[in-house]
């Protein structure tokens, strides 16, 4: 019987520094990581190849793991030319068995006909654009998180429901953005809420002083960004600058710690939807955050680290059953159902897609907080509509 991820966890996160004596010498097996090691959205890639990292490491401290691993880890700067790049040069090495693979869902769509023609398989940990599963037919794309198609419809219904009835949407021009506005447009008419406006902008932009200065005249309820954490962060704290008087909201894309930092004390109230829950509600996962610390890594896991961590060890388990076979590992992954992982039970649909539930967090007090825990579901603090 399969030990358990908590007792796994606690068990291997002894071991993690110890080194294999050459009797308990394995073969070696690759998986790639690829996600934004750099730039603005490294706090997520970062959090991603640590907890991808910290999978590793407690699989190889596991005397019963039939393989030892080696995570080898790629930067695709959350750009989609660098990430076709990368993932060919990971698709190509043949010693690389699988990935894990993106965050940032402009990337993940421009790789995905690459994974197909090497046959490589991956699991997407972070990207969030259905297109990604639901717009091919490739059994070598998986993913574990859920897609922006529930995120914004719990935006939708939850923001109305409080209050916010007009909006005005800011998203970036990538596949990404388009998709948050259009899901959340789709979904917030039926919840009685009104676009005012929309602005398409670049996601280098650096100065939205007329856009904002149009949003003022509207006087929206809420501005709603599409787009990833550098997008939000100039859109928040330009907002604060220009006294626009109206809360902001995006979906996961923005919640992260680099959004709290970039965006200081103008981040409060700022709600996301993210498709994970807590740690603290999973049944793993202060083992999760124990073993974490333990390995030393300086960096947050962040919202996406859970998913990163799960997607490593879903393709470990895989190589375990059937061995460190390309089109092997990719069948077994497509079978993946009631798999038990971290972020709960795996599932897989007809397009390899892991059904999951969104949530609603707050930026409170310089920390991204579960909504039923936060101060404002309490009532202690306020973003009701106008």
């Amino acid at each position: 019987m399969r030990r358990s991820l908590t007792n796994a966890l606690i068990a291997g996160a002894a071991l993690i520094v110890a080194a294999l004596s050459p009797a308990e010498a394995k073969d070696t097996v690759k998986i790639a990581f690829i996600g934004p090691l750099t730039g603005g959205n490294a706090a997520a890639g970062v959090g991603g190849r640590n907890s991808s990292m910290l999978a590793v490491q407690l699989r190889n401290a596991d005397p019963k793991a039939k393989f030892a691993y080696e995570l080898v880890p790629f930067d695709d700067e959350c750009k989609p030319n660098i990430g076709v790049q990368v993932a060919t040069k990971a698709a190509a090495d043949r010693a690389i068995v699988a990935g894990v693979t993106h965050y940032c869902s402009a990337v993940g769509i421009a790789t995905v006909d690459t994974y197909a023609r090497f046959k490589l398989p991956v699991v997407v940990w972070g990207a969030i654009l259905p297109d990604i599963t639901y717009g091919n037919d490739y059994k070598q794309i998986h993913r574990v998180n859920g897609t922006m198609i529930n995120e914004g419809k719990l935006a939708a219904q939850f923001l109305t429901a409080r209050g916010f009835k007009t909006f005005a949407v800011v998203h970036d021009t990538t596949d990404y953005g388009k998709g948050q506005n259009k899901y959340f447009s789709e979904y917030l008419k039926p919840a009685g809420g009104e676009i005012v406006a929309t602005f398409p902008v670049s996601p280098d932009q650096q100065d939205f002083t007329a856009e904002l200065t149009r949003i003022k005249e509207l006087k929206p309820d809420m501005i709603f960004v599409g787009g990833l954490t550098p997008l939000g962060v100039r859109v928040r704290s330009q907002m604060e600058r220009l006294g626009v008087d109206a809360r902001m909201a995006g979906v996961s894309g923005i919640m992260t710690a680099g959004f709290l930092e970039g965006a200081g004390a103008a981040a409060e109230g700022t709600i996301s939807f993210h498709n994970g829950a807590p740690l603290s509600k999973y049944a793993d996962g202060q083992a999760f955050a124990d073993a974490y610390a333990r390995a030393g890594f300086r960096e947050d896991p962040d919202a996406y680290g859970p998913f990163a961590y799960s997607a490593a060890n879903l393709i470990m388990d895989a190589v375990e059953k059937v061995g460190p076979d390309r089109a092997k590992i990719t069948a077994e992954l497509n079978a993946t159902k009631g798999r038990p992982s971290l972020i709960g039970e795996i599932n897989f649909d007809d397009h390899r897609q892991n059904i999951v539930t969104a949530n609603v967090y707050v930026a409170q007090g310089g920390k991204w907080v579960f909504w039923p825990d936060s101060e404002y579901a309490a009532g202690k603090r306020t973003i009701a509509g106008r």
